[in-house]
């Protein structure tokens, strides 16, 4: 019997198998394909503000593909897999080209060493991407859901589309615009790789009921990036970057400190 109802199973998971993939959620991840493609083509044709901002569309729609397949319980290993191979294109591959697109008319200007600069700065950044993704999906089911390991690729790829988007509004250019560009792109993509802990948000539940007054801050972020895109983009996800670095950094100095305080204490002692 046991082996009988065994074989029914299989035969039942082999027939889901067959019937297709889930159309919604799958269609986000398509979406977010094509906004990362767009970036590319975008940046091949000089427009870098639209390739700038197609990163960013696909972004937003990487964070509802997963969510929409959770809410509707269409979740997937195909749509997985999927999103993983989008997420390549989208944050590993466009902002990298779009970075070297972008900096390589300047890069040349300044000598063919400084090309060849860019050039690995910017394959870093897509084999960063790489390594990031391959090791999250490795490692998602055990992994602590509050927090990523690392930096996220979609907020990497933010940081340089930022800096592509606000280095074109400005007309940014020169020696200290390329070193900037080169150490930011460098940067993130180490951070990718890097096992510092990033709040993920994913402990946040939509469904719960929040304090009314916290409903203005939805729209006063809006009204905040609609001031000035390009700038507070660029500081926002440059700053989250960033804050895992900075409290590593504060916790490694209040561990000094309380070794310090402890080793004194130990050295008054012994001197009584």
């Amino acid at each position: 019997m046991m082996g009988r109802s065994t074989k029914l199973e299989q035969m039942e998971e082999n027939r889901a198998k067959r019937k297709g993939v889930y159309l919604l959620p799958n269609l986000i991840t398509t979406g977010a394909l094509f906004a990362g493609f767009s970036a590319v083509v975008a940046a091949m044709d000089g427009n870098f503000v639209p390739a700038a901002v197609a990163i960013y569309i696909a972004m937003v729609l990487d964070g509802l593909d997963g969510r929409v397949a959770r809410m509707t319980s269409t979740e997937s290993d195909f749509g997985k897999q999927y999103d993983s191979l989008a997420d390549m294109v989208s944050f590993g591959l466009a902002p990298s080209l779009v970075f070297y697109l972008w900096g390589v008319e300047h890069l040349e200007e300044l000598g063919w060493l400084w090309g060849k600069l860019g050039w690995l700065v910017a394959f870093f950044f897509a084999v960063a991407a790489a390594l990031r993704l391959a090791r999250y999906n490795s490692r998602a089911a055990a992994a602590d859901k509050r927090f990523f390991e690392g930096l996220p690729s979609p907020s990497a790829a933010a940081v340089v589309a930022g800096l592509v988007w606000i280095s074109t509004v400005l007309g940014a250019s020169g020696v200290v615009a390329m070193i900037a560009g080169l150490a930011v792109t460098a940067t993130v993509g180490a951070l990718m790789v890097s096992r510092l802990p990033y709040y993920s948000g994913k402990d946040f539940n939509l469904g719960e009921r929040i304090p009314f007054g916290y409903v203005l801050l939805i729209p006063a972020v809006f009204i905040l990036i609609s001031l000035n895109p390009p700038t507070v983009l660029f500081l926002l996800f440059f700053s989250y970057s960033l804050s895992a670095p900075l409290v590593a950094g504060w916790r490694w100095l209040r561990r000094r400190q309380r070794q310090q305080l402890r080793s004194d204490e130990e050295g008054a002692d012994g001197s009584q």
